[in-house]
């Protein structure tokens, strides 16, 4: 019990106790550690996991999870899927989310736990600042992130791979190893083995305190979000604040900006990323991030767009979905009205 409580992020586990929670799997060293370090903190949870079909052993992961939540009295989900998409890692993510995100609405999950720990934390870190990030990109998830209809939670990532390896042999748990996790052709594994790795070995401790501080400086940057489906809207506040936020919206949507698009972004805020989503603003200062649509719109539509201050590019989305613009900017008033209340109250 000791051990479990020191690996896992004790703001994540009061996110976790008392509510309904599920747990990612997968069976490789993360999620099967994390699922016996739930259960020895006392943690209700039931598990998920996603069959790609891809190795031989992918069945044998699939009928473990089965057996673990049968063995300790535990609901699972599972989806098998084939994927031939040119981009798997992407389209598995969709996948896997989608799976998990009708789970937790069909079944009233209030948590949705991740095992992404400290290396892969490390990884993300690289590879976007390779590419062109802000402090909010760089530092990636956060223990504790609210969802529009749930709360994400990762308590491992303050937890390196090596421990939880360490943590599997001391307690003599099966696991299964990921080999596609090797091949170096994957950007990620690239990262892995020759940065990240070697990096974490030898600097944990700092890494550890890195984040720890990347963290709070992140807060500075906290802006509330309006989501709808993948329609997000939130008030400008500064070119350098409204970059940041807009990049995050993107990700949240499923789209890593390049340094690049990140500066077109900032320009005039009136921009396709892509080809396939826009960030635009309007004259009361509201930033719309939403998938770019072109579509025959109705007159009335636009006209009700403009008068209720929906930007043209993020227009072909509602009228895709069949949204009202009225009821659009009743929703907005009414979330970012109580957002600025909730942030106005001084903290105890």
């Amino acid at each position: 019990m000791q051990e479990s409580t020191l690996l896992l992020d004790t703001d994540a586990l009061s996110a976790l106790r008392g509510k309904k929670n599920l747990l990612a799997f997968s069976g490789g060293v993360d999620s099967t550690a994390l699922f016996f370090l739930l259960k020895d903190a006392n943690i209700e949870f039931d598990i998920a996991i996603v069959n790609y079909n891809t190795r031989e052993a992918s069945k044998t992961e699939e009928e473990y999870a089965k057996e673990l939540a049968d063995r300790y009295s535990k609901r699972c989900f599972a989806k098998s899927v084939l994927l031939s998409g040119s981009n798997f890692e992407a389209e598995a993510r969709q996948v896997r989310y989608g799976f998990f995100e009708e789970t937790i609405k069909e079944h009233g999950y209030e948590n949705l736990i991740t095992a992404h720990q400290l290396n892969d934390r490390l990884e993300w870190l690289l590879m976007r600042l390779a590419k062109g990030a802000g402090v909010r990109e760089l530092v990636g998830g956060m223990a504790v992130q609210k969802r529009e209809s749930y709360t994400l939670v990762k308590p491992l990532l303050k937890t390196s791979r090596d421990e939880l390896y360490g943590y599997l042999a001391s307690n003599n748990l099966k696991y299964f190893e990921d080999k596609s996790n090797l091949d170096t052709k994957y950007e990620r594994n690239l990262f892995r083995k020759e940065f990240a790795e070697p990096f974490i070995k030898s600097y944990k401790d700092g890494v550890k305190s890195s984040f720890d501080i990347l963290e709070q400086e992140a807060k500075i940057f906290e802006t509330p979000f309006y989501v709808d489906d993948s329609l997000i809207i939130f008030r400008s506040v500064s070119p350098l604040v409204d970059i940041s936020n807009s990049a995050l919206a993107l990700k949240r949507i499923g789209y890593l900006p390049s340094c690049k698009q990140r500066e077109e972004i900032g320009k005039n805020f009136d921009a396709v990323v892509g080809g396939a989503f826009c960030v635009c603003k309007n004259a009361d200062g509201l930033i719309f991030v939403s998938p770019f649509v072109k579509c025959v719109m109705k007159k009335e539509f636009k006209e009700a767009c403009r008068v209720f201050g929906i930007p043209s590019k993020a227009r072909g989305y509602l009228s895709l979905l069949g949204v009202e613009p009225k009821a659009v900017a009743a929703s907005v008033n009414s979330f970012l009205t109580l957002s600025a209340d909730s942030y106005s109250k001084p903290s105890k």
